[in-house]
């Protein structure tokens, strides 16, 4: 027995092998919540009903995949052309911040939102660019590994939220609760479902998703940034500009991180706290992993794991077993996703 690489990748393997790591990991995950003493099918059917039984639990999951939208087209961005970015989460606590510090001021109060809204996403975005750009320039430079200095700065940026949130920004009114000072009105995202949390920015983000998908299969630019992931020195060979496309890759794969900390912000918190992501930028690798990097793609694997996030509190209050099945589930479709993207690529022969 022998592993060899296959001479072409059947697309029906591509399409598959989402499918065929979701239902391994649903499967192993099965076996534990039958370890914690309950039945995996009536668990499954109440993370089901949890996320889709009511308007509640719907639009919860919809303001929930929102985030992971736009750091699962983060991470798709970069890995497409081998910009390993394991930075999101840093990149979406300062995007985050960025927008408290532009759309919290006395000064833009009186600005109309169809300026002000723009404007705070353009700074959140922008500060994302930058959070990236350190470790690249680092890679590009001194040969730097940008997937230990991504991660790091992940430190970095959180230690500066937390000072800035107890210190030049602190909400005077907060009780002692450390938290920024709360975004003006004009900078809060309309809803599309009334007194629900689902905001604009689901529509934002994806509307980015498909203009990735353009950007990616029908332009110079997209086809330069898998040129320079497949192969870095036959790109740089055939002409392709490989610092100038591994930079502009980066501004959008921070830029996208960086946006996605802003518009929960301004769509959901209205303000910046220690807390404000579970977790948003390291689910977002997992998100692109599972949809095989492709934008359209990362739209449902960000609903397959915002299903899982909200439907089991409802199965733990149900069944008493502990809600952090749905993190085992998504980090095992990682894993399961990793194996079956193997195979797409090798075979097992004798």
């Amino acid at each position: 027995m022998r592993i060899e690489r296959r001479p072409h990748r059947p697309l029906s393997l591509i399409v598959l092998s989402p499918i065929i790591a979701i239902a391994a990991a649903l499967a192993v995950s099965g076996g534990l919540i039958a370890i914690a003493g309950a039945n995996p099918f009536v668990a499954y059917g109440l993370i089901l009903r949890g996320a889709f039984g009511s308007i509640l639990g719907f639009t919860e999951m919809l303001t929930r995949a929102t985030p992971l939208i736009l750091t699962g087209l983060a991470a798709a961005v970069a890995f497409r052309a081998k910009v390993w970015n394991i930075g999101g989460e840093g990149q979406f606590y300062i995007g985050a911040i960025a927008v408290a510090a532009f759309a919290s001021g006395s000064w833009i109060a009186g600005w109309p939102p169809v300026l002000v809204i723009p404007m705070a996403m353009a700074a959140g975005a922008i500060a994302g660019m930058a959070m990236l750009l350190v470790p690249l320039g680092l890679r590009l430079k001194f040969g730097v590994d940008e997937v230990v200095t991504s991660l790091l700065l992940n430190f970095v940026a959180l230690l500066f939220v937390s000072m800035m949130i107890e210190g030049p920004l602190r909400d005077p009114l907060a009780f002692g609760w450390p938290s920024s000072v709360p975004v003006v009105d004009a900078a809060t995202l309309p809803k599309l479902i009334e007194r629900t949390r689902v905001h604009i920015g689901l529509i934002v983000a994806i509307g980015l998703a498909f203009a990735i998908y353009f950007i990616q299969a029908r332009t110079v630019f997209g086809l330069q940034s898998r040129a320079a992931g497949l192969n870095a020195p036959a790109a740089r060979f055939a002409g392709v500009p490989w610092v100038r496309t591994l930079v502009i890759v980066a501004c959008m794969s921070g830029g996208l991180a960086g946006l996605a900390g802003a518009i929960e912000v301004m769509g959901v918190r209205g303000y910046v706290a220690s807390d404000l992501s579970p977790g948003y930028g390291y689910s977002g690798i997992i998100v692109a992993m599972l949809a095989n990097l492709h934008p359209i793609g990362v739209i449902a694997a960000a609903l397959f794991a915002a299903i899982m996030f909200v439907g089991s509190d409802s199965m733990s209050r149900a069944l008493g077993i502990p809600s952090y099945i749905a993190d085992v589930t998504v980090a095992l479709s990682l894993l399961t996703m990793l194996v079956s993207l193997f195979f797409t690529q090798y075979r097992i022969v004798r």
